[in-house]
């Protein structure tokens, strides 16, 4: 039996709802392996995070290497990339050893507003990322800053998915579940030519730390099991409602989706 291999390439959440942590939960529920190289260490819980330290950059490297030469991957997510420096090596191992498909969620900020990225970054990860990535996965908030403009319609998230298209990635899915006004929460996704739209209840719940690394992982674990793009997008949809309908009352800001939500569904 051939198991799909995920890498992830991301920051660690020491409260465990997000980044590495969140993903690997999320590759497994879904039937994925997953390995990790880890870009930073957070002191984090549900209320913020205090405290970061970004690993060297050649260390990330070497975590991929090691990963990719012995045990291969079959699809490739990346998370918070923290500095320039760091994108720029992981780009490198992207080119190196053919890593696709690349699934990048373009982390820039937590739920508690804490920077993520560091801003001389972001040109970056638009010149040096994206044009590898088979899809982003921005929400509204980092695809304003990707692109400059404000999104507060569903017509303004299919501009924002054009201009983020011609900075290289095969494919963007711009996420809506911070548009206002809309009673259900809908993502756009865009192959340059075509939209497509993937709809789901909105469920009003403060516990939703996590939702964007959960949903890129998914997809990526999708590619990685060899469903197309617009199948790993709808599973991925499907599988972050279930987590963010399931979410865990944990701590004292915002708890934890949960990506175990998936597997107690199909059980049931």
């Amino acid at each position: 039996m051939k198991v799909p291999r995920v890498l992830i390439i991301a920051g660690s959440d020491s409260g465990g709802g997000a980044g590495i942590q969140a993903d690997l939960k999320t590759v497994s529920a879904l039937g994925a392996f997953g390995m990790t190289a880890i870009t930073a260490l957070t002191a984090q819980n549900t209320t913020g995070v205090y405290g970061v330290i970004e690993l060297p950059p050649e260390f990330v490297a070497q975590q991929i290497e090691v990963c990719v030469t012995d045990i291969g991957c079959d699809a490739v997510k990346t998370g918070m990339l923290a500095n320039a420096q760091i994108i720029e090596v992981v780009a490198e191992q992207v080119r190196k050893h053919n890593l696709t498909p690349l699934v990048v969620d373009p982390v820039m900020i937590a739920k508690s507003g804490a920077p993520l990225l560091r801003p001389d970054a972001i040109d970056a990860l638009k010149t040096k990322l994206f044009p590898l990535a088979t899809v982003i996965t921005p929400n509204l908030h980092e695809a304003k800053a990707l692109t400059g403009m404000e999104i507060r319609s569903l017509e303004e998230m299919r501009e924002a998915a054009k201009r983020l298209h011609e900075l290289g990635p095969k494919f963007v899915v711009v996420k809506g579940g911070h548009l206002e006004g809309t009673e259900e929460s809908i993502d756009i996704l865009y192959d340059g030519s075509e939209f497509t739209e993937f709809k789901a209840p909105r469920y009003q719940t403060k516990n939703t730390h996590g939702t964007g690394c959960i949903f890129a992982s998914a997809i990526a674990a999708g590619l990685a099991a060899g469903l197309d793009i617009k199948a790993a997008v709808k599973q991925a949809k499907e599988f972050i409602t279930a987590a963010i309908k399931e979410a865990l009352p944990l701590g004292k800001g915002h708890g934890p989706a949960n990506p175990m939500a998936w597997v107690v569904t199909r059980k049931a």
